[in-house]
């Protein structure tokens, strides 16, 4: 490995799943490791064997799995720890124990010189062994320096491979761990990892700020998830190391997006809107002074292309929006409009803007066609007759949908996992038939609370041809809005393709 590659430890499924509420099925687990593995992970922290025999045996799974990255199982400095790491079959093992004064008083109630004695008789019993070790001094940010770098020097001369420095409640900076990172590996000449937790929300900068000093791998987890505030977010470490300290990973960065979803599906836990790399807004604009700038050079406002992390840009029309950022939204919708029209429309968005209405591309297709003359009739290919769910506890799910497809009417019934999956392969047993149209993204997000909340989907399909059309739909049934988004997708798909034959 070159000089300024960074290993990147992913602890997901360890640490992320202790975020609260978090519950990882042996399933969920595969499918997220495999996904990591993918991505391009260096080593995957697969759990805590020794919590529960589930955890044991799925630990035991991944371990024989045959990931390209290496598993690693958590273990206290205690022999019963070691030995279940050991029976599930990992050559590689994380140890731990608590060095900071707090913690010896109050949780192990041991002095330091004995918290030192065990973490060498954890090395030495996991070494016997033949692991592969990471030993962790718990809480070393707020460990004297002095004795923090007694116990590293006592475990790597007992044979610790590798050592990690814990911000274990997130309460250092980077100029203090800095300091810190400089000063053991002026005292171990061991690789140093970093594991910083997100508590002031300076988990990524400290994480950093480790690196530069000389710490050669990274802890992060997908999403930054993790207890209380999480931890260091692998996407955001990750593209600022490529990008603005001129790091390599072997991380694939168009992979971080799916897998992005993956974890947040999974898990439950919501990514927010704002949040760097992958949040929602990550890669969207309003303002048209912005849409302007990036329409025209995206490194204006973009301090790197989407497409990079499997995104893509999108605009949103509201009263913050300029008439370029305006044209562009209309040829997505397949609206042909002239200088004035476009003029017109802009005025109609931004009054409903002024009103505090966010508005949805149904909203826009809806003012273009009152001023351009369209009406929706004429656009429309394929419009929603009648759609019927059926779910139960111990029953299929199941769906009906009719549609008018080019004035023809369809019926048909799929089952599926539950009824808006029914609904949609329905709609797409009919589509994918009559115009090789298939579903290529899902996502749905929860715009207010409640069990009433008026959840907002978002659907993307794609031909043969290798037209794409998005669309966007809100409502408070979740099957009903799903459906029109698809209907309203496959509509705009239709239109490019008349667009491009009328170009030919």
């Amino acid at each position: 490995m070159t000089k300024n590659y960074i290993r990147i430890y992913d602890t997901t499924l360890r640490d992320g799943e202790q975020t609260p509420g978090v519950s990882l099925t042996l399933e969920d687990k595969m499918q997220i490791a495999e996904s990591l593995s993918e991505l391009g992970v260096d080593i995957i922290e697969a759990g805590f064997p020794q919590v529960s025999k589930g955890e044991f045996d799925t630990i035991k799974q991944l371990a024989a799995s045959g990931f390209r990255a290496d598993i690693i199982g958590l273990a206290r400095v205690d022999m019963k720890d070691i030995e279940a790491v050991a029976d599930t079959g990992l050559k590689h093992i994380h140890l731990f124990i608590a060095t900071s004064d707090i913690h010896l008083k109050h949780k192990l109630k041991i002095s330091k010189e004995e918290a030192i004695k065990q973490a060498v008789k954890g090395v030495e019993y996991a070494k016997k062994k033949g692991m592969i070790i990471e030993f962790s001094a718990e809480d070393a940010t707020r460990t004297e320096i002095g004795y923090l770098k007694q116990v590293f020097k006592a475990v790597v001369d007992a044979g610790a491979d590798r050592i990690d420095v814990p911000d274990t409640v997130g309460t250092t900076t980077p100029e203090k761990f800095s300091g810190i990172i400089k000063e053991i590996k002026n005292t171990v000449d061991v690789p140093i990892s970093v594991h910083c937790h997100d508590d002031f929300g300076l988990s990524v900068s400290n994480s950093i700020a480790g690196i530069t000093a000389g710490a050669s791998s990274v802890h992060s987890t997908i999403n930054g998830i993790g207890e209380r505030a999480g931890n260091t977010s692998l996407e955001e470490i990750v593209m600022a190391l490529h990008h603005l300290y001129n790091m390599k990973t072997g991380i694939n960065t168009k992979k971080i997006y799916n897998i992005s979803r993956l974890v947040s599906r999974l898990t439950g836990v919501i990514v927010q809107p704002n949040k760097a790399i992958v949040g929602a807004n990550a890669f969207g604009h309003e303002s048209g002074i912005h849409t302007h700038g990036v329409l025209t050079k995206p490194l204006t406002y973009e301090p790197i292309s989407p497409e990079l992390v499997g995104r893509q840009r999108w605009i949103q029309a509201g009263k913050h929006s300029g008439s370029h950022g305006l044209v562009s939204q209309l040829k997505e919708i397949g609206v042909d409009a002239d200088k004035n029209q476009v003029k017109e429309i802009l005025n109609k968005v931004k009054e409903m803007g002024d009103k505090g209405k966010t508005l949805t591309d149904n909203d826009l297709r809806a003012i273009s066609e009152t001023v351009t003359g369209l009406t929706e009739s004429s656009e429309r290919h394929i419009e929603l007759q009648d759609v019927s769910v059926m779910t139960g506890l111990k029953s299929v799910p199941a769906a009906s949908v009719r549609i008018i497809f080019n004035g023809k009417t369809y019926t048909t019934s799929e089952t599926g996992v539950g009824p808006i999956d029914s609904a949609l392969k329905s709609i797409q047993k009919i589509t994918g038939n009559l115009a090789n149209i298939r579903i290529q993204e899902f996502r749905m997000e929860a715009l207010t609370g409640g069990s009433d909340a008026l959840a907002e989907v978002s659907i993307k399909v794609g031909d043969d041809q290798g037209n794409v059309a998005s669309s966007r739909f809100a409502g408070e049934d979740i099957v009903i809005a799903s459906v029109q988004a698809m209907i309203d997708g496959i509509n705009r798909l239709l239109q490019k393709r008349e667009q491009k034959e009328k170009q030919k």
